[in-house]
């Protein structure tokens, strides 16, 4: 994004307000408007994710074109990743629970890129043995979501190395780095680990297409911070005879101290609610967390809150809200008044403990076959 903007947003910064519609604008991507939304309802049958349903997801590349060839029998894969530098928050579930949606309601495979190599290149601070063994520690949790260890296949990135770079070999080349320098601009400074890795991002994109001999479409749902990664490798795909990956674009998930975004760098900790935070730590940063109330009691309730600036909301919005009618309930007492942030808080809380639970068990029971899923070897020479 141009420097002059008051905001920014790359694969590797996100700070400022943001402003999506025009961020959007700036990326080119196109609306997710309520007619294509339609079209996903009527796909998936039932209603739709709430995750769609609330508008956290609002951006796409290349969506419909995808859901016409669905419609005539042609099947796609999903695909997501995650970069291990630490335990899973809960805002890193927002990709990963609309992939499980996805799968669940149509059956289709779903491809989890673990790019321990990228946070080891991007991470000063961290160690190759660190980035893998965080990777391993987020996969159970992005497992334990509710995958099909059948349809659901793992590059994790060290381990899966043999599987990714025979065709790595001709994506890369097809990357000039005067592409990736002007995308994400790194400096002379840049380790060459990270000009590269953009290549091997690519590669799940096309691997089953690769795998299987013929076009297999391919869906990402990501934040907008990742999309320029995708950019580069949309504008390679026909070069290579791949289809261009379709995206669907989340906003960013704001942070327990009203922050922009749920970053935890530096000593941000308790701007996130980490999948392995104690439950009395879950409970001091949830009563802590900062919210559209009023100054006064007697003030919000005869002026209401604001739910839209409120990191509380935010937890409602995407996850801890069961149904859409839990969802106005909490939204209408929050602006009228009627609640106040003390329950609000109260009621949240009662959820986020339930989820921990069941995700504890869930995740143990992901260790039994979660080093299954991982691929090591490529389907065939090139």
């Amino acid at each position: 994004m141009p420097g002059s903007e008051e905001f920014v947003v790359t694969p590797y910064e996100v700070k400022g307000r943001i402003d999506y519609e025009r961020l959007r604008e700036l990326f080119g991507t196109q609306e997710l408007s309520p007619e294509l939304l339609e079209r996903v309802r009527a796909a998936t049958g039932g209603d739709l994710h709430p995750l769609l349903r609330r508008g956290v997801y609002y951006s796409h590349r290349d969506l419909a074109a995808l859901l016409d060839g669905h419609a005539k029998g042609h099947p796609f894969f999903l695909y997501s990743g995650r970069g291990p530098s630490g335990p899973l928050h809960t805002s890193h579930l927002v990709p990963f629970e609309l992939c499980r949606w996805f799968q669940e309601r149509l059956h289709v495979p779903m491809y989890i890129q673990i790019t321990d190599d990228e946070k080891y290149w991007a991470r000063g601070g961290l160690t190759r043995e660190e980035t893998a063994s965080w990777g391993l520690e987020n996969l159970y949790d992005i497992l334990a979501l509710g995958f099909d260890p059948k349809r659901t296949h793992v590059f994790f990135d060290s381990r899966s190395i043999a599987a990714l770079y025979p065709l790595a070999i001709r994506v890369a080349r097809k990357i000039p780095y005067s592409t990736v320098k002007a995308v994400f601009g790194f400096e002379p400074s840049t380790n060459i680990g990270l000009v590269f890795y953009t290549a091997l991002q690519s590669v799940p994109c096309f691997w089953p297409s690769w795998a299987e001999g013929r076009t297999v479409p391919c869906l990402i749902p990501c934040g907008i911070d990742q999309d320029p990664h995708f950019r580069v490798t949309r504008d390679i795909a026909e070069g290579l005879g791949y289809p261009k990956p379709a995206l669907l674009h989340s906003q960013m998930i704001p942070g327990l101290l009203g922050e922009n975004v749920m970053s935890t760098t530096g000593d941000r900790a308790d701007n996130a609610l980490f999948l392995n935070d104690p439950k009395a730590v879950v409970d001091r940063k949830v009563r802590n967390a900062f919210t559209g109330g009023r100054a006064t009691v007697e003030e919000q309730r005869r002026l209401g809150a604001t739910p839209e600036v409120c990191s509380v909301w935010a937890l409602w919005r995407t996850r801890f809200a069961e149904s859409e009618e839990k969802f106005r309930e909490v939204t209408d007492g929050c602006r009228s008044g009627t609640l106040l942030c003390g329950e609000c808080k109260s009621q949240v809380l009662e959820r986020i403990h339930a989820f921990y639970r069941r995700h504890a068990e869930a995740r143990e029971k992901v260790k039994e076959w979660a080093e299954s899923t991982i691929v090591t070897t490529a389907p065939k020479p090139l």
